[in-house]
């Protein structure tokens, strides 16, 4: 901070130094040149002629009192003279000064502006000007993600709930041929049975995400943490979502340092770690292995989620932590959820103190969450 304002205030110190020189140059000319110096005659004719006639004195009445008021008396009119002088050039320096702040307000009026340009301050302010613009930057992004967010929001409320329709209709269908044939073979109504209950799940499902739309933004993240042994935990894990791989051939390898323990909350880091998965499951190769491992550095636990599948673009590597954000934009999919999933694991791992993040390359897609073992 010190040497942001290192220009501003040599220009003050110059202004000062200046103004000061004025004043003792303009007041010692003054001083010599009206009270004791070439303009002194001149000066006292006119004051003594004042007085004859405006005040109807005598010349030598008039002479006395120049006398006593001017010239037995030049150091007290010195000093008056001074004092003024100072006070009508500080005024107009302080006006000079008081400009910085008249721009940096006008700055910091801008910073709501919807403008692309950016903001100008004097060349000795360069560096409010720089913070600024940084600012002003800042917010606009920040406007920007979440009117994109808050639209992608209504995008899925809208998909969401036309796809609930869809099971809805089925599973009312499928339950009304049941309730109207009652003569219906056994076979026929274990397989309507069998559909009807796909759509009930599939139902529940997007019901529930419903619900997760509205408690990412209404429900705080409160941890109640224990100590976990990462590597039961995730071995665990690995072996409940077994239906889910096993139908594409598709394995979950766990490899975890032995006794890797962390003080964390349970319940919500299975959720991370489950929705990671999930993820990795949905946009991983057939007949492909997804390798989770677990090691400690640096009193650090670092948890790692490799896929094999599709390179993620850049440009979406960077928003799948954003909420309502989903790869795959089709609303038809079976994989696509509201978008939460990974932006509610950022905010479970940030509250545990740590960070996650993904990267993709040469088809193999890592998500690397990093908690504090220790907390």
């Amino acid at each position: 901070m010190k040497n942001e304002f290192s220009k501003l205030k040599r220009k003050i110190i110059l202004q000062i130094t200046l103004i000061l020189l004025l004043t003792i140059i303009v007041g010692y000319f003054i001083y010599f040149a009206l009270i004791d110096g070439v303009l002194q005659a001149p000066f006292a004719n006119m004051f003594i002629n004042f007085c004859e006639k405006v005040l109807q004195l005598d010349f030598y009445t008039a002479q006395n009192i120049y006398s006593s008021i001017f010239q037995l008396n030049k150091p007290l009119w010195l000093a008056i003279g001074f004092i003024l002088l100072l006070l009508v050039i500080f005024y107009l320096a302080l006006s000079r000064f008081t400009r910085y702040f008249n721009k940096i307000s006008e700055g910091v009026d801008r910073l709501t502006e919807e403008s692309e340009a950016e903001i100008q301050l004097p060349a000795e302010l360069d560096f409010m000007e720089k913070k600024l613009n940084t600012v002003k930057s800042k917010l606009e992004k920040r406007a920007m993600d979440a009117k994109e967010a808050e639209q992608r929001k209504n995008d899925l409320v809208v998909y969401l709930a036309h796809d609930i329709k869809t099971p809805l209709t089925s599973v009312i269908g499928y339950l009304s041929l049941l309730d109207e044939a009652s003569d219906m073979p056994m076979e026929q109504k274990e397989k309507y049975l069998k559909i009807t209950l796909e759509k009930a799940t599939r139902l529940e499902h997007l019901i529930n995400e419903f619900f997760d739309i509205t408690r990412f933004n209404l429900q705080s993240i409160l941890l109640e943490k224990e100590t976990i042994n990462l590597n039961y935990m995730l071995m665990q894990m690995a072996d409940e979502f077994y239906p889910l791989l096993a139908p594409n051939g598709k394995q979950a390898i766990v490899e975890v340092e032995e006794d890797l323990k962390i003080d964390a909350d349970a319940n919500k880091l299975a959720r991370v770690f489950n929705n990671i998965l999930k993820n990795a499951i949905a946009y991983s190769y057939e007949n492909s292995i997804i390798e989770i491992s677990g090691t400690r550095k640096n009193e650090q636990a670092i948890i790692t989620f490799t896929n094999k599948g599709k390179i993620i673009p850049p440009q979406k590597l960077d928003m799948i932590f954003e909420k309502f954000y989903r790869l795959d934009t089709s609303r038809a999919t079976q994989t696509g959820g509201a978008g939460l999933g990974l932006a509610i694991a950022k905010e479970i791992v940030h509250a545990h103190g740590g960070s996650i993040s993904a990267e993709s390359i040469d088809e193999k897609t890592v998500f690397t969450v990093t908690i504090p073992i220790h907390s």
